[in-house]
């Protein structure tokens, strides 16, 4: 069984992509991290090996902010739909689900996710229905689901404190088997930069 990994990913542009870090990055400095950090969570799906890899953008996969990105030629492309997070991940999500694939939700924030997390996170879902990892910060680094409901997305407090717990009630709801993987860090505020892989920060 292969498990689709998709990436929701901003282009890397100025005022653009990871704005919460450019009063101490700069605008240029952020999108410069927003860059890296897209590399290296494309880099950790291809090398889990688990099935296809997909990008799914904001902007358009064709807008020019794309141009300076070189990703290997098996990477797919998505444009994300109009909508909140929860209803550009749904889409994805039902998407994925539809054709009978397993998904592996995840954005570009957290340089903890590993090639290892996403295997672990694909045999997950054979034996559950959903596999999840926390962050420090109240979200998710990771959801991967065989099914979709849309209370998953709708009505949650994204960028909150709250996402992970809101979810965790809905799946509850649902009465679905849930795997939780270790908690996690994400890059998404000044405070965060300390815990940058060290190498990063040469």
């Amino acid at each position: 069984m292969t498990t689709r990994i998709a990436i929701m990913a901003k282009a890397p542009i100025p005022g653009f992509a990871k704005t919460r870090l450019s009063l101490t990055l700069g605008a240029h400095g952020a999108a410069q991290l927003a860059a890296r950090m897209l590399r290296h969570t494309v880099e950790a799906a291809l090398s889990a090996d688990v099935g296809p890899v997909e990008i799914c953008a904001s902007p358009a996969p064709d807008h020019d902010a794309w141009s300076d990105m070189v990703f290997p030629r098996e990477i797919l492309w998505s444009e994300q739909c109009a909508g909140d997070l929860g209803a550009r991940m749904a889409s994805v999500v039902e998407r994925a689900v539809a054709r009978m694939e397993p998904v592996l939700l995840v954005g570009t924030d957290c340089p903890d996710l590993d090639a290892i997390h996403f295997q672990k996170a694909s045999a997950a879902l054979c034996a559950h229905d959903v596999v999840i990892a926390p962050v420090v910060d109240g979200g998710y680094a990771l959801l991967g689901l065989n099914r979709f409901h849309p209370s998953l997305f709708e009505n949650i407090d994204w960028s909150t404190e709250r996402v992970f717990t809101q979810t965790l009630s809905r799946l509850r709801a649902l009465d679905w088997s849930v795997r939780r993987l270790p908690m996690m860090r994400d890059i998404d505020m000044p405070m965060d930069l300390q815990y940058l892989p060290s190498a990063w920060k040469s």
